[in-house]
């Protein structure tokens, strides 16, 4: 299921069973899979734990998975069931002590989603905006000892109209300032949006979160994955 900008009105189901397409974007090529339960999102709790158990078990690659991690029990109930990497995002804000204690005991496999609309981070499946922006929720929480974040503009999430490059590039600054690593993530609808993202040459920028685009055919894993590499400038 994708949702277009956030909003839960506007979604659409693509496959009855979302295993079937965490093995489809493996057979094309893909590195990792990034998985969200949506209902967790909006319900503060994962809910889709058995699916998340299910696509980790015939995975071959690493699974990195969010929504509805707001407690340090569910965040080891996702890793416990396979998941690589656990990501939180309403917790980030309203328990930073909580995402540093997570850190410390789980290093790397903690992820932060930085998700903003009007230049502030949305929290609560992006029903409510923080007074925070990006740079600044990560620059906090990298001193706090995280290691990787992803960004997404939800202004553009689902809508295949192309990447937020401004928000980007001040998001991945201030990654690369504390030394850790950003993915993008919504808008991308066509290679030649991957292609603008490798062009630019953001030294924190550590990989892309496609969704709609795949499911609607739009292009293969295995095509983005060549787009990323031509884009990206020699040298």
């Amino acid at each position: 299921m994708r949702l277009v900008q956030g909003d839960y009105n506007r979604e659409t189901a693509f496959d009855a069973d979302p295993l079937d397409a965490a093995r489809r974007w493996q057979s094309q090529g893909a590195e990792a899979l990034h998985v969200v339960d949506l209902d967790g999102a909006r319900e503060g709790a994962p809910v889709n734990l058995e699916h998340v158990l299910r696509i980790c078990e015939a995975a071959s690659v690493p699974v990195q998975v969010g929504g509805g991690l707001r407690e340090s029990g569910d965040v080891a109930a996702v890793l416990e069931a396979g998941a690589a990497r656990a990501v939180l995002g309403t917790a980030a804000l309203a328990d930073p002590a909580l995402i540093e204690a997570l850190a410390d005991e789980h290093g790397e496999r903690i992820v932060v989603s930085t998700d903003v609309r009007d230049g502030r981070v949305a929290v609560e499946g992006w029903g409510r905006q923080a007074a925070i922006g990006a740079a600044e929720l990560i620059g906090d929480l990298a001193r706090r000892g995280v290691r990787r974040f992803v960004y997404t503009r939800v202004e553009v999430d689902g809508t295949l109209e192309g990447p937020d490059l401004t928000g980007l590039r001040v998001a991945a600054g201030a990654a690369a300032d504390q030394g850790t690593e950003l993915v993008y993530s919504g808008g991308i609808g066509a290679l030649d949006h991957l292609r603008a993202l490798a062009a630019e040459r953001l030294p924190a920028l550590a990989g892309v979160i496609v969704g709609r685009a795949l499911y609607e055919g739009r292009f293969t894993v295995d095509e983005g994955r060549a787009a990323l590499e031509l884009g990206a400038p020699a040298g």
